[in-house]
C-alpha cells in the first residue's frame, strides 16, 4: 500500500519517515454496519483509519439516551484518547456506514509515538480537528432546529461518503441527532417538501446541497468544510 494511493487523510498527509513506522503494523479491514470499534470506559485496543464509510462517536446518559458527539470519515481515525494519552473513552464508536480502512494495534501507536515528535504532533493536529467538530456539534444541538441540525448532519455524512446517497433509517437519524424519531421524520419530510433531499424507506438522497447549506443558518460552516478543501482561507 504506497502512501500516495490511500485515501485516509491523516495517513496520506504523514511524512513518508512516520507512515514507514506505523505501516508494518498496520492491516486491511472491512467493517459492517454497527460493528462496534470503541466500548465506553473499556481499553481501547485498536485505532482505525477509514478509507471509505463513516464510525460515529456517540455519547449515552443513564437511562439509554444517546446522542452522536462526532463523525469518522476517510478524514479522520479512531483513537482520539489514545492520541491524548489515555487507554479509554466514556464514548462508544461504531460503523453507521459500511467502512473499510486501516487497523493498527494500539500498542504499535504507542511505540511509533514515543519514538516520533513529528507523528505525535501529527495526530495531535487531526485530534484537535476533532474535538472542534466536536465542541461545534454541541453549540448547534443547543441553539439550532431540528430541521438545521438534520441538514448540517446530512451535510457532514455526504462529505464523507463520496456520494449524494445516504443509507439510514430514521431511528438511526434520531440516535445520531439525540431527538426522538417523530420529530426526525417530519424534519426529513420538511427537507423532502423543499426539494432539498428524496427519501425511501431506509435510504436519502440529498438533490440540492447548495439549499441544505442555506437551510442550516450558519449551523454547516467554515470548520465542517474545512477539511475537505471546501471553505475558503
Amino acid at each position: 500500500m504506497p502512501q500516495s494511493t490511500l485515501r485516509n487523510h491523516v495517513l496520506k498527509t504523514l511524512t513518508p519517515e512516520d507512515f514507514a513506522r506505523l505501516r508494518p503494523s498496520m492491516h486491511h479491514v472491512e467493517l459492517a454496519i454497527k460493528a462496534q470499534l470503541e466500548i465506553a470506559y473499556q481499553p481501547i485496543e485498536h485505532v482505525y483509519f477509514p478509507e471509505t464509510g463513516i464510525a460515529s462517536v456517540v455519547a449515552a446518559m443513564t437511562g439509554g439516551r444517546q446522542s452522536e458527539v462526532g463523525l469518522i470519515g476517510y478524514d479522520g481515525m479512531t483513537g482520539v484518547a489514545v492520541v491524548l494519552g489515555q487507554d479509554r473513552s466514556p464514548n462508544e464508536t461504531y460503523i453507521q456506514v459500511a467502512s473499510n480502512g486501516w487497523c493498527l494495534p494500539v500498542d504499535r501507536l504507542r511505540i511509533a509515538i514515543a519514538g516520533s515528535q513529528t507523528l505525535h504532533e501529527s495526530l495531535l493536529r487531526y485530534a484537535h480537528a476533532f474535538l472542534i467538530q466536536s465542541s461545534r456539534t454541541a453549540l448547534v444541538n443547543g441553539h439550532s432546529k431540528i430541521e438545521e441540525r438534520l441538514a448540517r448532519w446530512l451535510l457532514m455524512v455526504n462529505d464523507r461518503a463520496g456520494g449524494n446517497m445516504i443509507y439510514l433509517t430514521h431511528e438511526f437519524l434520531a440516535t445520531m441527532l439525540g431527538s426522538r424519531r417523530p420529530g426526525v421524520t417530519t424534519a426529513l419530510q420538511m427537507l423532502e417538501y423543499r426539494g432539498l433531499v428524496h427519501a425511501r424507506r431506509g435510504e436519502i438522497t440529498i438533490v440540492d446541497r447548495t439549499g441544505m447549506i442555506k437551510l442550516t443558518h450558519g449551523a454547516y460552516g467554515e470548520e465542517e468544510q474545512r477539511h475537505f478543501g471546501i471553505a475558503s482561507g
